[in-house]
Order: structure tokens, then sequence, then C-alpha cells
């Protein structure tokens, strides 16, 4: 199955909304829009990671969420940063996403 983006976005991502009053605008759209409270500051990361070299190829979608979170969760906590929101950045090589992806 070829996925485009928006394709992706409404096999996969689209029953994900946010119901938080602080994001105005969230996936679906070029960026997110946040309200931060005053006096605050936004931390934000975002680790690529390569299949075959942070993680081999035919690892579970579960798994590699899950090692994805760890690695930008870890780098918030190493600047002492509250998490709030979650952005992610995804390139597929893959000649098709199975079942397993969704």
């Amino acid at each position: 199955m070829a996925c485009g983006e928006f394709s992706l976005i409404a096999r996969y991502f689209d029953r994900v909304r946010s119901s938080r009053l602080d994001v105005e605008t969230g996936i679906g759209d070029d960026c997110a829009l946040l309200n931060i409270p005053e006096k605050q500051t936004l931390a934000i990361s975002t680790d690529t990671l390569v299949a075959g070299n942070h993680f081999l190829p035919n690892i579970d979608p579960a798994d590699l969420a899950y090692k994805a979170l760890a690695v930008n969760l870890s780098d918030l906590a190493a600047m002492g940063a509250d998490p709030a929101w979650l952005t992610l950045a995804l390139a597929l090589t893959l000649p098709e996403v199975d079942e397993r992806w969704r």
C-alpha cells in the first residue's frame, strides 16, 4: 500500500485528537499551535531514529514507538523539563506499511 502524507495521517493518526485546552491546532495541519502559559519556557526534543542504525528494520512498531518516546523523554529530563505534548517526525522507507503499524 502506497501512503502519502494525508492518507497516512487519516489511516493511523486521525483518531488521535487532543482534548487538551492548550492544544489549539494538532495533527493534520502544517504545524501544531500550543498555548504556553506566561513565564514558562517550551523545551522541544525530536531525535531521528534510523532503521539499521538505531533499530532493526523488522522491529515491532510498538517497540519502536516506545524507544522513540524514551529517547526524547530522556532528553527532556536531562534539561529538567516536564513533558506535556508529543510531536512526531516520521520517515518511512518501507515498500509497504503492513497491519503491524496500525
